[in-house]
């Protein structure tokens, strides 16, 4: 039997915005550290799309539903709440007034779960301080739902006001504005926070914690644990360059303040793209700047994903593909076109690595995978990343290039900003636009088919500047040739060789390793002995050493490998070294023990799927 869509329009929530839609939420919310609760009420603004609607249906999962209630008038209001569905949560249906006076304004009082899979509450010794407790959230994909009674679904989009009252000695931030300064109110502070732009109910974030700040830009802070502050701003300082490159690719950034915040290592992602104020991993803090091309993915998301957003999660590719896309543009304008065509070479390898992993066939690996009955969270992959921005690249070459590409670009986000949108939209807008010109006839031939729909690699990738690819296929080459040989003494390589490579490329080396056969565990001491890989503080090189000695099934990685992959909850690099321990038999023992150690301290989205990678969880 094939599972059911939940919604027409959406098959992972229960919503009807097609109904009857939120316009707006007022959040009234107290944090209570000791329960490991938000409680309180929202407020609801809503509108009938369809005159003869008399239900507001909305998402829930593992929420206490106290009072529905008329804002105005304080009559309480029936309500339903389903059973649980453990993928989905639960069905809340509020039936609407018969009257001709009611105005469209609904309170809910609730409290949330302590196993709410959107918050995680950190005990102060999981954090850098050791004094304060910490919580952060993480909506995306389908877990708002655990945080508020809403429409968790992209396709609606709403503003939002809340008061959160906090303790006093901590500072909450959310993904909006900060209104005024916190006010006292007994032992605790109430701060209020206003998003005047359309968001999807996934952008709703909030942090409270022992944070300070330091100003890195004319519009951006940079928030961290005190402790990190020096390092973060230093990390970050070029956060307005790549602001303003962004917005020559993509037009005005409408968001008004664009701050970071580092969470704690328990961070599922490399960032986390919340107006106002983007989430970001510690990984990212290497000591050179070398990773921050993350910050550039996460700006781009301002317009791809928050001003313009797929309408439901089987077009994340409208998202993520567009957004690596800009991203590489930005990287372009600041550092040269071979370093955007690098970026890409790098992000095809990874790719060819994560579909090797999920296998060709699976149907997970097509760009419009169909999620009936699918939590997001299973799906998610590089695919619509990698292969979403290699069709991009695909069709900027196929109508002319950037300069052709480049004005659609901006005319696609200014035409669709602050709405949810689907792949069809996409397609329909690019022939609109080119349909004049030499490239209409062009796009007639494109096999939309097999580019949305076929599991596995893409058809086809453009032809990538590869100057700063060779010498890392070249000293890849050279390790395997001699790898292959058995290893003879001397050794060709030396010191030297890493010296005259960039960070990027040091890992696209290692990468590019990983795609051949497992060297011995005689290459793999070399390395070590010739380039001190175990000590190296960049967690991308980092993380492609581990696998590359985990591949040769080199012994004295594995405590390395477990303690890497449990000092932080990034699933990127989790997933990938646990799956690794898992099929080594002699290291499996080992990586089981290790997640039943550290799963309570990750967040829910890395301990779930971790744990179905090591198959503790079906």
């Amino acid at each position: 039997m094939t599972a059911e869509r939940l919604s027409p329009g959406d098959p992972n929530s229960f919503s009807r915005p097609d109904e009857v839609k939120v316009t707006h939420m007022d959040l009234v919310l107290d944090v209570s550290f000791d329960a490991k609760t938000l409680s309180g009420h929202v407020v609801l603004s809503v509108e009938k799309v369809n005159a003869e609607a008399n239900v507001l249906i909305l998402d829930s999962r593992d929420l206490t539903v106290s009072m529905v209630q008329d804002f105005d008038t304080k009559q309480s209001l029936k309500f339903e709440l389903a059973s649980s569905s453990t993928t989905f949560g639960e069905k809340l249906e509020i039936h609407l007034p018969d009257s001709p006076n009611f105005k469209p304004k609904i309170s809910v009082h609730y409290s949330t779960s302590p196993k709410s899979t959107a918050l995680q509450w950190l005990s102060p010794e999981q954090t850098l301080g050791k004094k304060h407790p910490f919580l952060f959230s993480q909506c995306q994909a389908i877990h708002c739902r655990s945080l508020v009674p809403c429409q968790d679904t992209p396709s609606n989009k709403v503003t939002y006001e809340a008061k959160i009252t906090a303790p006093h000695d901590l500072t909450v931030l959310m993904s909006a504005i900060r209104q005024g300064e916190p006010v006292k109110n007994d032992d605790k502070k109430i701060h209020k926070f206003h998003q005047p732009v359309l968001i999807p109910s996934y952008l709703l974030a909030i942090v409270v914690g022992d944070l300070q700040s330091r100003q890195i830009g004319p519009r951006s802070h940079v928030w961290s644990e005190p402790a990190l502050l020096d390092k973060a701003a230093y990390e970050f300082a070029e956060t307005e360059a790549q602001l303003s490159a962004a917005e020559d690719v993509c037009g005005p950034y409408v968001w008004g303040v664009y701050d970071l915040l580092v969470l704690p290592p328990s961070f599922p992602f490399g960032g986390m793209e919340n107006p106002c104020l983007t989430f970001v991993t510690p990984t990212l803090i290497a000591g050179d700047r070398s990773l921050v091309d993350v910050i550039a993915h996460e700006i781009a998301h301002s317009w791809t994903g928050n001003l313009v957003t797929n309408s439901n999660f089987e077009h994340f590719w409208l998202n993520e593909g567009f957004t690596v896309f800009v991203e590489r543009k930005i990287i372009g304008r600041l550092h040269g076109e071979p370093f955007r065509h690098f970026a890409a070479i790098g992000g095809k390898t990874y790719l060819a690595d994560t579909i090797e992993s999920m296998g060709a066939s699976n149907p997970l690996t097509s760009l419009m995978p169909d999620l009936t009955g699918i939590d997001p969270d299973d799906s998610f992959s590089t695919v619509p990343y990698e292969k979403g921005q290699a069709f991009l690249w695909y069709l900027e070459d196929l109508v002319g290039g950037p300069g052709e590409f480049d004005p659609f670009l901006k005319s696609y986000i200014a035409n669709f900003q602050y709405r949810s949108i689907e792949t069809d939209d996409f397609v329909q807008y690019l022939k609109h636009y080119f349909k004049n010109t030499a490239a209409a006839e062009k796009l007639e031939k494109v096999d939309w088919q097999t580019w949305f729909h076929a599991p596995g690699m893409p058809p086809t990738f453009v032809k990538y500047d590869d100057s700063l690819a060779v010498p890392c296929k070249a000293l890849c080459q050279q390790w395997s040739d001699w790898n292959n040989k058995g290893c003879p003494e001397p050794t060709p390589m030396s010191p030297e060789d890493l010296k005259a490579l960039s960070p990027s490329q040091i890992q696209e080396f290692l990468a590019q390793l990983l795609l051949g056969p497992p060297l011995s565990c005689q290459a793999i001491e070399k390395m070590q002995q010739t380039y001190g890989l175990n000590s190296v503080q960049n967690a991308e090189i980092k993380f492609r050493w581990l696998r590359l000695c985990l591949r040769a099934q080199y012994k004295e990685a594995i405590p390395l490998a477990v303690q890497f992959a449990t000092s932080q909850g990034r699933m990127k690099y989790c997933r990938p070294i646990f799956r690794d321990l898992y099929n080594w038999e002699e290291a499996r023992s080992a990586a089981l023990e290790a997640y039943d150690k550290v799963k309570d301290q990750w967040m829910y989205v890395c301990a779930y799927t971790v744990g179905k990678d090591l198959h503790v969880i079906q």
